[in-house]
C-alpha cells in the first residue's frame, strides 16, 4: 500500500479511515487520492497553493480520460469537505472547478463466432512441454470462463478448487468489485472443460497443496497478467485487433479481455431478443449472474445491439468526422 507523502498526507489518511469506518471501501478513493498527493508533493504545494489555478494545472497533468479525470476530482472535492466539517477550511477550494464534459464509451464486442475463434486460437497455442503445459491450460480454462460465463478477468484467478460444485455445476465467486459474492450456474460444456481440466492436473501434480482452481506452480495461483498476453496474442492472430479510436465525445475501445464480459451480457440480450422477448426484462436477472449492485449498471450494455452494429456505428462515426 502506498503512503501519502504530502504535506497533506496525514489528512488523507484520517479521510480514508473515516470512510473506512462507515463501511465505505477505500481502494479506489485511495486510487484516486494518490494521484492528488503526489501533485502536491511534486510541485511543493501549500495551504497558500489551493487556488483555482492550481486545480486547472493538476487537471491537465493527469494526461487521462474525461471520466477518470472526474472520478479523481470528485475524491478530492470529499476530502476537502471532510476538512471543511473538522473546521480546518471554510470554503472547498474545488467548488468553483467544473467536471470535464464526458465522453460516451462504446465497448469492442466481439460476436459469438469471434469468441469460438478466439477459444479454439488459445487451445491451440497451449505448449505441450512438461514445464508449460499446465499453466496454458490453466490460462486457456481462464478466458474459457470469462467467454462463457462473463466473469471480470480477475475472478477466475481468485476461484479456489472448493468453489467448482462438479454436481451442481456451479461456481461461487467470492468478494470481488463491490464486494459481492455469488454462485453461478456453468453451461454444461464448460463443467466438462473444468471436469477435465482437474483430471489432467490431478495425473500431473503429485502432492498437490494449491488450493487454487487455476494451477500455476505448486504454491501459486494463475496471475491476471499471464491471461492477457494469450489473449492478446489470440486477437492479433484472429485478424480482430481495432485500435482504440476517439472521435468527438466517443471513444470506440479496442479489444480487451474486459471485452468478453462486453460481449457476453449483449450476445445474452441478443439472443433473448431473438426469441421475441424484451431484452430489459431480462436484466435484473443478468445483472444478478454477472455481480452487478444494480440492474441499472447492466442496461448500459443495451446501447450496443451487436459486434456487427457497433463496428457499423464506428465506420460511420469515422467516415463522417468532420462533417456532422
Amino acid at each position: 500500500m502506498k503512503p501519502f507523502e504530502s504535506f497533506l498526507g496525514p489528512k488523507m489518511e484520517e479521510y480514508i479511515q473515516y470512510r473506512y469506518t462507515l463501511g465505505y471501501t477505500t481502494k479506489d478513493l485511495r486510487t484516486c487520492l494518490l494521484h492528488f498527493d503526489r501533485y502536491l508533493k511534486k510541485t511543493h504545494g501549500s495551504w497558500d497553493s489551493l487556488k483555482p489555478s492550481f486545480f486547472l494545472e493538476f487537471i491537465r497533468s493527469l494526461n487521462k480520460e474525461p471520466n477518470s479525470v472526474n472520478r479523481i476530482l470528485l475524491a478530492v472535492r470529499g476530502f476537502f469537505q471532510f476538512l471543511i466539517r473538522q473546521d480546518i477550511l471554510e470554503q472547498n477550494p474545488l467548488q468553483d472547478i467544473p467536471p470535464l464534459p464526458e465522453r460516451f464509451y462504446i465497448p469492442f464486442v466481439f460476436s459469438s463466432q469471434d469468441t469460438e475463434r478466439l477459444i479454439h486460437r488459445v487451445r491451440e497455442r497451449i505448449r505441450q512441454t512438461p514445464e508449460h503445459f499446465l499453466k496454458d491450460f490453466a490460462v486457456y480454462m481462464a478466458i474459457l470462463m470469462q467467454a462463457r460465463c462473463g466473469l471480470r478477468l480477475r475472478e477466475p484467478t481468485r476461484l479456489l478448487l472448493s468453489h467448482y460444485r462438479a454436481q451442481e455445476k456451479t461456481i461461487y465467486i467470492e468478494k470481488t468489485k463491490f464486494k459481492k459474492d455469488r454462485l453461478i450456474p456453468v453451461p454444461e460444456s464448460l463443467a466438462n472443460e473444468i471436469t477435465n481440466y482437474l483430471a489432467v492436473r490431478r495425473s500431473l501434480v503429485h502432492d498437490d497443496h494449491n488450493p487454487y482452481l487455476l494451477y500455476a506452480d505448486k504454491e501459486r495461483k494463475l496471475s491476471a497478467q499471464a491471461i492477457c498476453p494469450a489473449f492478446h496474442q489470440a486477437v492479433k492472430d484472429c485478424g480482430l485487433y481495432r485500435p482504440r479510436h476517439v472521435i468527438g465525445n466517443h471513444v470506440f475501445g479496442s479489444p480487451t479481455p474486459h471485452s468478453f464480459r462486453h460481449s457476453f451480457a449483449i450476445n445474452t440480450l441478443k439472443r433473448i431478443k431473438g426469441r421475441g422477448k424484451p431484452p430489459e426484462h431480462a436484466l435484473s436477472v443478468l445483472a444478478a449472474y454477472m455481480g452487478h449492485t444494480d440492474y441499472q449498471y447492466t442496461a448500459v450494455y443495451l446501447k450496443v445491439l451487436d459486434a456487427k452494429q457497433r463496428e457499423a456505428w464506428m465506420n460511420f462515426t469515422l467516415s463522417n468526422r468532420g462533417k456532422l
